[in-house]
């Protein structure tokens, strides 16, 4: 079965730091482009940045260019969302998601999910 499961979200103050990690089953992680979205309430799902499978490309959303890193490890069959210098505005649901089609920011073209991971930026 295919499964995403995403953590390391919580409560952190503003300009503090987490990491959210999501573990991929192995079909996924071994040929997939791997995303991270983020919802806030009341407002869409956004993509915040992704990695290729090789873990050597990446592409970020302009709100987390320099503050976001992701990555990824392939024998742990794992990626990671490093988010440094929080902002109460990145306050949200984060959601982990794997395709096909490298480099997409569309979630449509976004074959799997996780349940999310809550993070929450105190001013």
């Amino acid at each position: 079965q295919v499964q995403l499961v995403e953590s390391g979200g919580g409560l952190v103050q503003a300009g503090g730091s987490l990491r959210l990690s999501c573990a991929a089953s192995e079909r996924i992680f071994s040929s997939y482009f791997m995303g991270w979205f983020r919802q806030a309430p009341g407002k869409e799902r956004n993509f915040v940045a992704g990695v290729t499978w090789s873990g050597g490309n990446t592409n970020y959303a302009d709100s987390v260019k320099g503050r976001f890193t992701i990555s990824r490890d392939n024998a742990k069959n794992t990626v990671y969302l490093q988010m440094n210098s929080l902002k109460p505005e990145d306050t949200a649901r984060y959601y982990c998601a794997a395709t096909r089609f490298a480099y997409t920011r569309n979630q449509a073209n976004y074959d799997y999910w996780g349940q999310g991971t809550q993070v929450t930026v105190s001013s």
